[in-house]
């Protein structure tokens, strides 16, 4: 919180830059960078784009997400890092075990897995969108085996798999003491109490959906534009912050997906905020099967080959880029030119330390 609180302030210092054609003086403070700031991440989202652009193949992609049952969320929260980790584990063997069943496909794919733990209206709601091959490698690697147009899995199959996994994983992690129980579900910690809990969600039906293929690559980029880099609540949707009331767009997908305006109390606001900053150093974009990190590049090398594409390898530059020549790159954003005349540059004429306000 104190990150996005001082970012673009005095307190992180900045600099000072001048035009050398008119003398037009502006001052820029440094960004937090913090991964969960929503101001701080336009350009580390671009760059990944830009690296997985390398790793499309042309075939199809399809969208498929996850989502754990309401009734999970407490704990969840509880538990953050070890339940996160788990849903990512349910996801990627549930993805690759049916892909591998002859029955329905019969090869490896790859996934790209994106944690997001909101809904829109920032209460708790943890899922995972994963983006999929629509096909995949034989167990020889030999050949390409293409999943029928348009079509990946069904569903029903996925949720039923994804169940068993998330479940039997969960009761194994209450065997090693790998979760807490808090006060508001410390009647959970008593074994038999536990497993009545655990027992209840294979009644339940765990929403998994399949979205129709990708409209080609450039509809891959432009998801993962969407969905990679975002926390919770991008600036634009926040309409209004007046007497300690904040107001913000959202979509109530149980009406219709009707977009709708809410108004919290800021404390209020900023604890549903927080509910989705992430543990400490855990990884919230994972890669798996073709595209897992540590195969990935022969990987999709040898997938080129037998797909018969003839992509160009681009040579590595001599002289590593400023951000300034890859943000003007990438997002078209030239931040050296002088916003009033439009015809100088915007040269650096002064560094200006950190601000620090010493408490009494």
């Amino acid at each position: 919180m104190r990150a996005i609180e001082v970012c673009r302030t005095a307190v992180l210092g900045g600099h000072k830059d001048q035009c050398d054609h008119c003398g037009h003086l502006e001052i820029s403070y440094n960004s937090c960078r913090n991964r969960h700031c929503p101001k701080c991440q336009t350009l580390r989202k671009e760059r990944w784009i830009e690296a997985r652009n390398e790793d499309l193949l042309p075939i199809p992609y399809f969208h498929v997400v996850f989502t754990l049952p309401s009734e999970l969320h407490p704990l969840v929260s509880m538990n953050r890092k070890v339940l996160y980790d788990l849903l990512f584990r349910s996801v990627s063997e549930t993805l690759t075990k049916l892909a591998k069943d002859p029955k329905h496909l019969g090869a490896e794919i790859g996934s790209i897995g994106i944690l997001h733990t909101w809904g829109q209206n920032l209460m708790d709601h943890p899922h995972i969108h994963c983006i999929v091959t629509g096909g995949g490698l034989s167990s020889d690697r030999s050949r390409w085996v293409s999943s029928r147009k348009g079509f990946f899995i069904p569903v029903r199959v996925m949720s039923a798999l994804f169940k068993g996994k998330f479940l039997d994983l969960l009761k194994k992690c209450f065997q090693s003491d790998a979760l807490v129980f808090p006060d508001p579900i410390r009647h959970l910690r008593p074994p038999e109490n536990f497993e009545r809990f655990r027992r209840q969600f294979y009644r339940k039906k765990w929403v998994v959906y399949c979205k129709p293929p990708f409209d080609g690559i450039q509809g891959v980029l432009q998801y993962l534009g969407r969905y990679t880099h975002r926390i919770a609540i991008s600036n634009n949707r926040i309409l209004n912050i007046r007497n300690g009331d904040v107001s913000f767009l959202w979509r109530d997908y149980a009406d219709q997906n009707r977009q709708k305006t809410m108004t919290l109390k800021a404390e209020e606001f900023i604890r549903r905020f927080l509910l989705h900053v992430l543990p400490s150093r855990f990884v919230r974009i994972r890669h798996f099967g073709l595209l897992a990190n540590l195969k990935r590049k022969n990987t999709i090398a040898l997938c080129r080959k037998i797909l018969g594409e003839d992509k160009t390898v681009t040579q590595p530059t001599i002289r590593k880029e400023t951000w300034q020549e890859q943000l003007l790159r990438i997002c078209g954003i030239d931040v050296t030119l002088c916003p009033v005349c439009q015809k100088g540059r915007m040269c650096r004429v002064a560094l200006l330390l950190p601000y620090r306000c010493h408490a009494p």
